[in-house]
């Protein structure tokens, strides 16, 4: 396994500018990954989580983004590279699977079509029919010649998905960032999709980093999760240990409004109050507003983002407290 990582991400700023002003989106984030690694990032919708993923390839046009810190993609530093690196890297080396699958594909052209499109601009001494045909077969597709010769509307979304992933698979990238991959799919199509990205992820061991409000998909097939909230991450470690001992009154309200076979409560808890807008953080901790543990100086002070044992980060100096 290289030493070098396949994403580093140190402080991580991502502010949106409107004339003179600007609005802070993300906040100090700082996130590595390792071949082979599945990494697990959750959080509330709003959290910038979909922002931070599109940061690592600067996706968010800039202006009107402004970033600052530093992503680095093997080695390479993502904002130092010339505008054609950065196309090759974007869909290449670093692919990405949207929630919306329908919304990511051309409805007016053939399936097939699109996949031999990304070929052309990725892999083009593979660019063919045959190595279409075995990329729809790679994500479980039957038929796929006559699948290839479908359009969009044609298949289920499902289907599509698994046609999107194919497209990811095209150019052989090095990480693969999976965003809310099976938001919009039924519970039974879900379970596939997952199954379908860990054997793909142990067949051609790329990193996968994966971006979901979902804790128990996390579990399933993480080794790492970061947690985010307002722009910053609050909590990162080893999923096992996260999971069942959380340090963040956040992570700790996020597990305890998670549906559970093991939880016998009449209703499922709930986090108080409203995560906050980008431009409208609260000062100091900006949990505090919903935390149940929040004491007075957490209202002035912003804590930093803290080892607490090798490999735990956590954004609380009081984790200890309620733990």
């Amino acid at each position: 396994m290289s030493e070098t990582p396949i994403l580093d991400i140190r402080d991580l700023t991502l502010d949106i500018v409107d004339g003179p002003g600007a609005t802070r989106i993300l906040d100090g984030v700082s996130l590595t990954m390792r071949q082979g690694e599945i990494h697990g990032l959750v959080g509330e919708s709003g959290s910038g989580k979909s922002l931070t993923a599109l940061s690592i390839a600067r996706l968010v046009p800039a202006p009107p983004a402004r970033y600052s810190g530093k992503i680095c993609v093997a080695g390479r530093d993502v904002f130092k590279l010339p505008q054609r690196e950065l196309q090759r890297l974007r869909g290449g080396e670093v692919a990405y699977v949207f929630q919306e699958p329908g919304a990511v594909l051309n409805p007016a052209m053939r399936v097939g079509a699109q996949i031999l499109e990304s070929l052309r601009w990725h892999r083009p001494g593979s660019a063919s029919e045959a190595e279409v045909e075995r990329l729809l077969k790679l994500v479980g597709l039957p038929s796929p010649a006559e699948r290839a010769r479908q359009h969009p509307h044609e298949m289920s979304g499902g289907m599509l998905q698994r046609i999107v992933i194919a497209m990811a698979l095209a150019s052989r990238p090095s990480l693969l960032v999976a965003d809310e991959p099976t938001t919009a799919l039924d519970v039974t199509i879900q379970a596939q999709i997952l199954d379908l990205l860990r054997d793909l992820q142990r067949q051609f061991g790329m990193a996968v980093l994966l971006i979901t409000h979902n804790l128990s998909v996390v579990a399933e097939l993480a080794g790492r999760v970061s947690v985010m909230y307002a722009g910053q991450i609050v909590e990162s470690g080893p999923v096992e240990e996260v999971l069942s001992a959380p340090a963040h009154p956040y992570t700790r309200a996020l597990l305890a409004s998670e549906p559970s076979l093991d939880n016998d409560a009449d209703r499922l808890q709930s986090i108080p109050g409203q995560p906050p807008v980008p431009g409208d953080f609260p000062a100091g901790c900006r949990f505090q507003p919903r935390c149940p543990q929040a004491r007075p100086d957490c209202a002035t002070a912003a804590p930093a983002l803290d080892r607490i044992t090798p490999g735990r980060m956590v954004r609380c100096p009081y984790h200890l407290a309620a733990a």
